[in-house]
């Protein structure tokens, strides 16, 4: 059985619906406040809802924003990486540097902005470390990978089939970019480019971003230097 994967538009983030045995939502973000983005993935989810987990890429607001709401709704604990809970505790939004000189030019106009923004505190159920897990403990085939680089403790979803669901390491979307790229924002761009190759090693073939549309992992096989 393959795992159905179901996008729903949560403002500016992809957040991802995965159903095979059981049922995972990665990045349950939206805007402050996720309530309309709550609604949406709700829809999926059926009457009652089912879900057996709610898995955050990392810790900024924008992808976790309907997560606690979701919780609540449905009973499904939390995950993030242990190195990105301080993300989820604090109420104002961290963001990292640029990478490129676009995404640079970007943080510039749109620091005081995101600075402004805040987000509810959030306590996670589960805590992955740098081993991750293996996703199919709650009914998908795959397993959580960590890919840090955006921050310390990004993951990405890796299933079975090559699908990868890769929060901010990678984006294909205007006006971020023109094309697949790596992410524009990173803590640690050295990280940022091996944990890409971590995942062309781990034979991913198709790449799911945060932001952004799908595209093949051929696309942007090599890492660029920043």
């Amino acid at each position: 059985m393959a795992v159905e994967i179901r996008r729903v538009r949560a403002g500016i983030t992809n957040t991802f619906v995965l159903r095979e045995r059981g049922t995972v939502v990665v990045d349950p973000g939206g805007p402050s406040g996720g309530r309309a983005a709550l609604r949406r993935i709700l829809t999926f989810l059926g009457t009652p809802p089912r879900l057996d987990l709610v898995l955050i890429t990392h810790g900024h607001f924008d992808h976790r924003a309907a997560a606690d709401m979701l919780r609540a709704a449905t009973g499904a604990p939390v995950a993030v990486h242990q190195a990105d809970v301080h993300l989820l505790v604090a109420g104002r939004p961290i963001w990292p540097g640029g990478v490129t000189r676009w995404g640079r030019v970007l943080r510039r106009a749109l620091g005081p902005v995101v600075g402004a923004m805040r987000a509810r505190s959030l306590e996670p159920d589960v805590l992955v470390d740098d081993e991750g897990i293996d996703l199919w403990a709650y009914g998908v085939s795959g397993r959580v990978v960590h890919t840090p680089g955006h921050t310390r403790g990004s993951v990405s979803v890796v299933l079975t089939s090559g699908d990868a669901f890769v929060g901010d390491l990678a984006m294909n979307r205007l006006p971020l970019c023109l094309r697949p790229s790596l992410g524009l924002f990173a803590e640690d761009p050295l990280e940022l480019r091996a944990s890409w190759q971590r995942l062309i090693d781990l034979g991913v073939r198709m790449v799911y971003p945060a932001h952004g549309r799908p595209f093949p992992a051929s696309a942007l096989s090599t890492p660029p230097s920043p």
